[in-house]
């Protein structure tokens, strides 16, 4: 990201600052390394803190979906760095670290853009009682191996993936025994579209990852999930155990 003015009242004379992700490719639970420099203007000035904030692109379901737009995103997590005096014309780096949580929304999976993944570093700083938020340093959010063999399971049982959204809040309980760990207040839908072979009449399957340290629940179609651990990854078993599940729900017009 090149430099940009901040306190831009100041004109020319306005300190800039630019915000670099040492680490712009990462995995839920990974650490983002980041490196803020500051660039002062034609007057010190007091940087009284300094935000590093995860955003991705969200769908408010209070809204309607009117804030569904990259340019009100919605955030994940965020770190506090200390504030620093910003002396006229000298320069000032910070660094910080953000831990992305395990139910982070992912860009990409099986090596490739996922449609409709987006997730960013915002800056944030605190200024003379003002608030000035910086534009967005986008990342990749790829797949841990347990995520992207679930998406491989799909892919070999004949499903195609359309696209991803993430929606904000907690997950419906639309079945009664539908039991979820979810802890993020946010969510992630990834859309594929049924193989040609399965029920007529069904066009999409939404499936859902809540995702932990040690395992991860695949809720299909807002059915109950099925859960798989990360140590026991087994593509062929987790594409039968999968397919059953998924079957378990809606029964293909032929064999």
């Amino acid at each position: 990201m090149a430099f940009r003015k901040f306190l831009s009242a100041l004109g020319v004379n306005a300190p800039s600052v630019e915000t670099v992700v040492e680490n712009p490719k990462i995995h839920p639970g990974g650490v983002l390394r980041c490196v803020v420099t500051a660039v002062g203007g034609g007057a010190d000035v007091d940087i009284e803190r300094v935000r590093l904030e995860v955003v991705v692109r969200a769908e408010d379901l209070e809204a309607n979906g009117a804030k569904a737009a990259w340019e009100q995103p919605y955030t994940v997590v965020t770190a506090d760095l200390d504030g620093f005096r910003l002396p006229a014309g000298e320069t000032v780096t910070v660094r910080g670290e953000i831990v992305l949580p395990w139910e982070t929304p992912l860009t990409h999976g099986m090596g490739a853009p996922i449609p409709g993944g987006r997730v960013a570093v915002r800056t944030e700083l605190d200024v003379e009682k003002s608030v000035d938020q910086g534009d967005f340093d986008e990342i990749e959010v790829h797949a841990l191996p347990a995520q992207d063999a679930v998406l491989q399971a799909y892919t070999d049982l004949g499903f195609r993936l359309r696209e991803a959204e993430v929606k904000i809040g907690f997950l419906p309980e639309e079945a009664p025994d539908m039991q979820s760990r979810q802890t993020a207040e946010c969510w992630q839908e990834i859309d594929f579209f049924f193989p040609e072979s399965w029920e007529q009449g069904r066009e999409e399957l939404e499936t859902v990852f809540i995702t932990r340290e040690d395992s991860l629940d695949a809720h299909p179609g807002g059915f109950p999930p099925v859960t798989f651990v990360h140590a026991e990854l087994d593509r062929e078993a987790w594409t039968e155990a999968l397919e059953k599940h998924v079957r378990g729900h809606w029964l293909p017009t032929s064999e």
